[in-house]
């Protein structure tokens, strides 16, 4: 009879389990350790929201060691006005932060870059564009001096967003092979008024700890998605 009462109350756990829905994350366990992939390098940039309607977030850089992913600083984050959207379908001109592990090309500033900086970085001059012109075969990429083919209105001049592209990192979303109409200059950059054209951005003094802390040589990556759904960050 004991067994059988035990038997019982077991199927009754199990059952209510069931009924109440998956079991929530081990929030105890790193972020970067519940992830299916992080880069295969040993730094990681995490920008995740609540949900795809999010505009705010938060953003960690982690570092690998030994067989531990351990938190090395963290800050408020701001998304994409239009919220966040799975990277192979978003379309240009919707205001959505693109989800998805990217790999972070080069730095870039209006700004000299911070003290201790060891990555590629880029200093912005007066003929210093990103050209969105899905027309142009210059498209998603810097360029010193507008081609004739990539059109001023499809373009941002960098140097007219003093405060956002003081300092920034390229995210390397649909950089490499460029898809026309999906959407280019995505950037981790400093906060300006409020959420973002679809960039991740973070307060300035973290944009600036964030490039000393980011080490080429580790091959940081930087993954961007929400708590849960097809867009969760752990499915990346």
């Amino acid at each position: 009879m004991r067994i059988l009462l035990s038997l019982g109350s077991v199927l009754l756990a199990v059952a209510a389990t069931v009924a109440a829905g998956p079991v929530p994350a081990d929030t105890s366990v790193p972020l970067p350790e519940r992830m299916a992939d992080t880069g295969g390098g040993s730094q990681l940039i995490t920008a995740e929201a609540a949900a795809t309607g999010a505009t705010t977030g938060r953003v960690t850089w982690w570092d690998r060691r030994g067989n531990r992913w351990v938190a090395a600083g963290s800050a408020d984050a701001r998304f994409g006005s239009g919220g966040l959207v799975r990277g192979t379908e978003r379309r240009q001109g919707t205001s959505t932060t693109p989800t998805g592990i990217y790999d972070l090309p080069y730095a870039f500033g209006i700004r000299s870059a911070p003290k201790g900086t060891r990555y590629p970085y880029r200093p912005v001059t007066e003929r210093s564009w990103w050209c969105q012109d899905n027309d142009s075969r210059a498209y998603n990429r810097w360029v010193e001096g507008l081609p004739a083919d990539c059109r001023a209105g499809e373009a941002e001049k960098l140097t007219d967003f003093g405060t956002q592209y003081a300092h920034a990192l390229v995210i390397g979303f649909n950089y490499d092979r460029p898809v026309r109409g999906r959407g280019a200059a995505i950037f981790l950059h400093v906060n300006g008024k409020g959420a973002t054209a679809g960039c991740v951005s973070v307060p300035a003094e973290a944009m600036s700890r964030i490039l000393t802390w980011a080490d080429p040589g580790r091959s940081p990556h930087i993954a961007v998605g929400t708590e849960s759904g097809r867009t969760a960050i752990t499915n990346y």
